[in-house]
């Protein structure tokens, strides 16, 4: 026992540990955080309602949460066929194709937006015939929406691939074997173990899609009130120097992504705490 002591003894206590996250968390995430809600102080609620309630800031907004939610719930589906295919069969490319899932981790965020818009302009590879049946992708809303699909996916795949893994298949197969059918497997076996990974992934490809701006500013046209970004907006007030308009769009963003993923991380607690209770 007292061997044990010593060993448990040698690591730092709670004291000091949490006092070094606090420290740490309060320098690199409340303290900037902080400054940002301060810097709006220099506003009147007039104006800081002003800022917020005229058109080119609320559609801005309204295009930053919208498509970025429409794709994140994209990538939910699509990444957890991704990870299905992954995980559960084996075929020739299967680690090539896992690896793929990484790129738009690795790939800097203006090759991605330029490597995008060349895709998808009127005379690109996927561009030119979409453009024949009249759909227009680059400089318009959709192409935001393509480039947040491409860098939100690796977030639900990468969420969603360990669990599935863990989910031992012989659940699945002892279901088959008392007669459930491949819907309820789905349904009742399948889904609920993954849902709090999904949720995850789901908060996470949504918080990176809201925050994107080096992929999007390229294929988005950036008109104003038609195709511009919460961020580019944020980026030209700042560029005209009006720092207190571009830290009010800014709070309001920061805002409305945390009660999003707060919202969010709740489910998922909520879905942890029924998977543990079956």
């Amino acid at each position: 026992m007292s061997a044990i002591a010593g060993r448990r003894n040698t690591l730092p206590g709670f004291g000091l540990t949490m006092g070094l996250t606090l420290t740490w968390l309060s320098v690199i995430v409340l303290i900037p955080l902080a400054g940002l809600f301060l810097k709006t102080f220099e506003l009147s609620l007039d104006q800081f309602w002003g800022i917020l309630s005229s058109r080119r800031t609320l559609n801005a907004l309204k295009i930053s949460f919208g498509l970025a939610f429409a794709a994140a719930c994209v990538n939910l589906v699509m990444g957890t066929i991704v990870v299905w295919a992954l995980v559960r069969y084996r075929f020739p490319g299967r680690r090539l194709f896992d690896a793929v899932v990484d790129i738009p981790f690795a790939l800097p965020t203006a090759v991605a937006g330029v490597a995008l818009t060349a895709l998808f302009s009127e005379k690109g590879w996927l561009g030119a015939p979409l453009a024949a049946l009249g759909i227009k992708v680059a400089f318009t809303p959709i192409g935001i929406f393509v480039a947040m699909i491409f860098i939100g996916i690796p977030f639900v795949v990468r969420t969603v691939q360990p669990v599935l893994i863990d989910l031992d298949p012989e659940i699945e197969e002892a279901a088959t074997s008392l007669g459930a059918s491949r819907w309820h497997i789905i349904t009742r076996v399948i889904l609920p173990s993954l849902t709090p990974a999904l949720l995850t992934g789901l908060a996470l490809a949504f918080a990176r899609a809201v925050g994107e701006y080096g992929s999007v500013i390229f294929i988005a046209g950036n008109l104003p009130n038609v195709s511009e970004i919460a961020p580019l907006l944020i980026v030209i007030r700042l560029s005209e120097f009006r720092y207190a308009d571009a830290t009010a769009i800014a709070v309001v963003m920061l805002v409305v992504s945390f009660l999003i993923i707060f919202v969010v991380n709740r489910l998922q607690r909520w879905a942890q705490s029924r998977v543990a209770a079956q």
